[in-house]
């Protein structure tokens, strides 16, 4: 059988040296099989930069610890821990860490960066900004002029706290929680963001979450942050951690309980993005038309 999936250790994570001292664990990719997901999990050390650049891809990114500024043409951002966005395909931008602890974040990138292309970067000349240079903002995810950032924090997750003075976001339908069979669905990154070719989105179990086997007509991974949980992957089972990663391809049939007393949380994407309609496919409701119509 065609193997459809991946699980990658945070014990074994292999990261590898760019410009300035930035180190890039390229988790997922046209290494392990996948056909429209890059994901990896990047670190910038103090006084690192990534000079300007842009891609052939979207970027989406998601902050796991330290600080950074992100500048692109439309300005400077200070990104913190639970910081999320997106780099549009083709937008020249900067990476710079002027703190004095390691930056880390997850990086989604659509469509898969090829490395027979130079995995698909190109350096360019400086945004043009203006003089002297402002200084960085943070996300403000309440300012109607904020496009392609957003926030969450793990009590935006549970929903007894998704009261108007605690929300990280504005007041919209997006930012409703998905809530159903012990889990609970958040996103994060998607088109009201700007995304065309991905999504970004936090997903929680409770200590009965359960999600019975199904695939999808795309690929997912998953980065666990939070507690265990035990996953199952074309019938091989997994039991993934924080900081492990794992990916399912389009076709992989695949299904989650929660392996711990408490609450594990993951952050996982999509590539591409859904369909409008059937963009699940549960095994519980094809296999009983097997018999419909042979009379048993």
């Amino acid at each position: 059988m065609t193997v459809r999936h991946v699980v990658r250790r945070a014990a074994e994570a292999d990261f590898a040296a760019r410009a300035s001292g930035c180190r890039v664990w390229p988790a997922v990719g046209e290494q392990t099989g996948a056909v429209h997901t890059g994901f990896a999990i990047c670190e910038l050390p103090p006084g690192g930069t990534l000079a300007a650049h842009l891609h052939s891809f979207e970027e989406s990114f998601f902050v796991l610890e330290g600080s950074a500024v992100l500048t692109t043409p439309e300005g400077s951002v200070r990104l913190t821990p639970g910081d999320y966005g997106i780099v549009p395909v083709g937008v020249p931008h900067t990476w710079r860490n002027d703190d004095d602890v390691l930056c880390r974040w997850a990086e989604m990138q659509a469509p898969q960066p090829r490395s027979r292309y130079d995995d698909d970067t190109f350096l360019v000349a400086s945004p043009p900004m203006p003089m002297p240079m402002p200084a960085p903002v943070p996300v403000n995810v309440r300012d109607p002029r904020t496009r392609r950032y957003g926030h969450i924090e793990p009590a935006n997750m549970d929903p007894d706290k998704q009261t108007q003075d605690v929300l990280a976001v504005s007041a919209s339908m997006r930012t409703a929680l998905l809530v159903y069979s012990g889990i609970t669905v958040k996103m994060m990154v998607d088109g009201d963001l700007g995304a065309r070719l991905s999504t970004m989105f936090m997903v929680q179990y409770d200590p009965e979450g359960v999600a019975g086997p199904h695939d999808h007509p795309f690929e997912e991974t998953y980065l666990i942050l939070e507690g265990s949980t035990e996953a199952v992957f074309d019938g091989e089972r997994h039991l993934l951690g924080p900081g492990d990663i794992a990916w399912a391809g389009a076709g992989c049939v695949h299904s989650f309980t929660n392996a711990g007393p408490g609450r594990v949380r993951w952050l996982e994407t999509q590539a591409p993005q859904p369909p409008s309609r059937h963009s699940y496919r549960f095994v519980r409701d094809w296999e009983p038309l097997r018999t419909e119509g042979t009379g048993q």
